[in-house]
């Protein structure tokens, strides 16, 4: 069988939709070495963290030949990629990243969607209008398309049930797997390097995902003036004009101090700060799954998240759940955790108990499962 891939966000994306990507894909590769996987993409771009995967030999990469792309790279991603599909004899396509081709359906090729989160519906002032009406209508047309739908969690499930009216039985719950990199033990050696690097201190809080209203710093901020401890708070991401409102909070709550950002860190070295951090924290409004969440307690950190959306799912009994408009919450959580509480200890057990659940090989397999149903 010949399995095709939208590519664009595992060769241009280097977190989030990028990562998801690139997980299916060789994971789908590895235990599934009898069967031919071609990524396609629009245009291709130097990515590091795409080498492995292409050197696997049944994955192969789809660009656009000349004399397709008459309208552009991105209008072939949009409607030029079912003619070359039928060109090639692939036998399914997998949107990996919440769209699927406009006109995939007239193709005649199954095709399977995973839908990673309407949040665009749920917290639409975290949106510009047009971008908001743009995705609303690629990615429920591509819902209503699509021979079968992959979901991230039962939140974004039902999030697709009531916004796009899409029947129970055509979506499948898929639960998102982490990088096998956070399933390794690291050395001691490298753990004292990144500490080092980063300039670390002995305890500290992180908070990993891009630095915007959603994910909520605010809340670890507010919480910070209030804890039993004066230890730091790191945020790892990408900035957005969010991050100017956190500083001036934490200026006027007088922590600005403990505040430190961190941009740009190296893929491979998330694992070693999780680690090294004596608390993990994912406030976030609303997400789809919330990878970070379950990162860190794969890594063995202890969690907190917040209520309201899919957390509960990527953490399970082992993280801690607190309001995510309650500072006051959020501040007994760190210090129970600070002060040794027994129960964090359990938490720590049933962690990585809960992580063994959202095993690669595994997620692979329901996927090709998937793929066959649909084939036939």
């Amino acid at each position: 069988m010949i399995i095709a891939y939208d590519g664009k966000r595992a060769v241009q994306n280097l977190t989030g939709l990028g990562n998801y990507s690139r997980l299916i894909i060789e994971s789908v590769a590895r235990e599934f070495p009898s069967h031919s996987l071609s990524v396609y993409a629009p245009s291709p771009r130097k990515n590091p963290r795409l080498d492995h995967i292409l050197s696997m030999p049944n994955v192969s990469m789809r660009f656009p030949l000349k004399g397709e792309t008459p309208l552009g790279r991105s209008m072939w991603r949009t409607f030029g990629i079912p003619a070359a599909l039928k060109a090639d004899r692939v036998s399914i396509f997998h949107g990996l990243s919440n769209e699927l081709p406009l006109n995939i359906s007239r193709s005649g090729i199954p095709s399977v969607l995973t839908m990673h989160d309407v949040i665009y519906r749920t917290m639409p002032e975290c949106y510009r209008l047009p971008d908001r009406l743009l995705y609303d209508f690629k990615y429920g047309a591509s819902c209503r398309a699509a021979s079968h739908i992959i979901a991230i969690s039962e939140c974004t499930k039902r999030d697709i049930m009531h916004f796009y009216h899409i029947p129970e039985q055509k979506i499948s719950v898929i639960y998102q797997g982490c990088d096998n990199i956070f399933h390794s033990e690291p050395s001691p050696r490298s753990l004292a390097e990144a500490r080092k690097t980063y300039d670390l201190p002995e305890r500290f809080l992180l908070q990993v995902g891009s630095i915007e209203r959603r994910k909520n710093a605010e809340l670890s901020v507010r919480a910070l003036s209030s804890v039993n401890s004066d230890l730091p708070l790191i945020l790892i991401g990408r900035a957005t004009p969010y991050l100017r409102e956190i500083e001036e909070l934490a200026s006027t709550l007088g922590v600005r101090g403990r505040l430190r950002v961190l941009h740009d860190v190296p893929f491979p070295h998330l694992p070693l700060l999780y680690r090294l951090a004596t608390a993990a924290l994912y406030p976030s409004h609303y997400e789809g799954f919330g990878i970070p969440v379950l990162e860190a307690i794969t890594c063995g950190t202890p969690c907190i998240a917040a209520t309201g959306s899919c957390l509960e799912e990527a953490g399970g009994e082992a993280a801690i759940y607190v309001n995510p408009r309650d500072p006051r919450a959020m501040a007994r959580a760190i210090d129970s955790i600070l002060s040794g509480d027994p129960g964090v200890i359990s938490r720590i057990e049933k962690g990585r108990r809960h992580a063994a659940r959202f095993d690669n090989a595994e997620i692979a397999s329901r996927v090709m499962e998937i793929y066959l149903r649909v084939a036939k």
